[in-house]
């Protein structure tokens, strides 16, 4: 079973930095996720065609002018939009979580994809808050309890907050 490490950035800034970390230290962008809301106003949006979002939550795969390179790097980025709680920005294996059954379960929302993703319930409440609260979830997705352990120290570098890890289930896209 496959172990994610999750963090907390305080901005977009911080992600990008975590992100170009990450990148730096040869974790696939196809293992790191990140969330966050997209607060971009407005209507003039960057279109991007590598998006691998599930239809139906997708709102026409657009990514918002603020995003920056670092994080353009990362697979299967777009927008989307969960049910009561609303637009996001979302990128790597929690993009499918968030398109899947979970958003629909009765735990729903963005907890129910955290939780779908082996979250225990209490984490993902807390993680859901923080980014209703215009943080940023990063997760590094891996086997290897080496690139773990590296991947925690990044985020620990990079003062990120709340990090875990947790084991996940896998996420069929």
């Amino acid at each position: 079973m496959t172990k994610a490490v999750f963090g907390i950035a305080k901005s977009i800034e911080q992600a990008e930095t975590i992100v170009g970390e990450l990148k730096t230290a040869n974790f696939s962008n196809n293992d790191i996720s990140v969330l966050f809301p997209d607060k971009s106003t407005s209507k003039d949006f960057a279109h991007e065609k590598h998006t691998k979002a599930p239809e139906g939550t997708a709102i026409g795969g657009t990514v918002g002018l603020g995003t920056g390179a670092v994080l353009g790097w990362l697979a299967g980025i777009g927008s989307l939009a969960i049910p009561g709680i609303g637009p996001f920005i979302a990128a790597g294996p929690i993009m499918g979580a968030l398109g899947g059954a979970a958003v629909g379960a009765a735990t729903g929302g963005l907890a129910g994809a955290l939780i779908g993703l082996g979250m225990p319930e209490y984490e993902a409440k807390r993680y859901e808050e923080k980014i209703r609260g215009g943080s940023a979830l990063i997760s590094v997705h891996t086997e290897n309890s080496d690139e773990r352990d590296r991947a925690k120290d990044i985020f620990k570098r990079a003062h990120a907050e709340d990090i875990a890890s947790t084991e996940e289930e896998s996420v069929h896209t």
